[in-house]
């Protein structure tokens, strides 16, 4: 599953609006404009830190998937999988047929396996985890990978804090922050909870679980929006795509984090919609905005498209 945090590629194709099964009474909840614009600069601020810091997703400069059996790895042309970085053989990946992944590292390759200098090591991806453990990190000068599992299909995930598009970094570009973008909406809780499914830029395809919907209006119009919860008891994600979508903004998605709701309301800000990974990088795994969340409508809030973006 996804994970894309901000506080802690088909383009749209322009699905009808859904209607509610009643109508919500939605407004804006900013009562200080001043603080609540102060609020939104810091909270992007943190955003554009996240983004550009050493590991960060500008940092990305290979999504190399592996082969069952064995994957030859380094930067020489003679490798199976061959790096934009690190040294000309750096070991061998085997991806055994269980699932089960090890790495053999090539003398003098200079490499280290979460820090340690080993002949060899088990690698866990980033779908095994558990807890607040991270994936077995495999690190070369200043660049890294690590496994991820994408609907079975494992993957190196390659970063180097040099990175082009890290340090041609060109910033964010927003809509002007508009407090009545940032709205109370009716939650309607979904018992048991629905199954929608998230289709990726990769081709996978998940099904989720969806808690309930927001129900909100604008211009005098009932729309909704169905999230899901990438991690258990947090906050609401919501993938999303609009009128602006493949024009002013992203084409494949917008994501937004909303705090859980409280007394049947949730607050949707859409001033703090911001772009997936995959708007910088062609090396990430990002989800498409599904049927349920293409609005019928212009969002002119939030993450503007990357001026440095790439065709995906």
């Amino acid at each position: 599953m996804f994970r894309y945090t901000f506080l802690a590629l088909a383009l749209f194709s322009g699905a009808a609006l859904v209607h509610a099964d009643s109508p919500a009474t939605s407004s804006s909840s900013v009562t200080d404009p001043a603080a609540y614009a102060q609020q939104i600069k810091q909270l992007r601020d943190a955003r554009v830190a996240r983004l550009t810091s050493p590991n960060g997703w500008l940092s990305l400069i290979g999504l190399e998937w592996l082969k069952v059996g064995a994957n030859r790895v380094g930067a020489a042309a003679d490798n199976d999988i061959v790096l934009k970085a690190g040294p000309a053989h750096l070991g061998t990946v085997t991806l055994g047929k269980d699932g089960s992944l090890h790495i053999a590292m090539a003398r003098d390759s200079g490499a280290t396996i979460d820090g340690k200098t080993v002949a060899d090591a088990a690698l866990i991806d980033d779908a095994h985890v558990t807890g607040s453990a991270n994936p077995t990190m495999v690190s070369f000068g200043h660049a890294n990978f690590y496994v991820i599992d994408r609907d079975g299909r494992k993957a190196l995930r390659v970063k180097d804090s040099d990175a082009e598009t890290r340090t041609h970094f060109l910033g964010l570009d927003y809509f002007p922050t508009d407090p009545s973008w940032r709205i109370t909406a009716d939650w309607v809780p979904f018992n048991p909870a629905h199954k929608m499914e998230i289709g990726s830029v990769i081709g996978t395809i998940d099904k989720v679980d969806v808690p309930g919907k927001a129900v909100f209006k604008r211009d005098g119009h009932t729309y909704e929006l169905m999230p899901y919860q990438e991690e258990p008891g947090g906050d609401l994600f919501f993938v999303i795509a609009d009128r602006t979508s493949g024009k002013e903004t992203y084409g494949a998605a917008r994501f937004m984090d909303v705090p859980l709701p409280k007394d049947g309301k949730v607050i949707l800000d859409f001033n703090l919609a911001y772009n997936p990974p995959c708007a910088f990088t062609p090396y990430a795994t990002c989800p498409l905005a599904p049927p349920e969340n293409r609005l019928d409508l212009r969002v002119t809030a939030g993450e503007e498209k990357y001026r440095g973006g790439h065709p995906h």
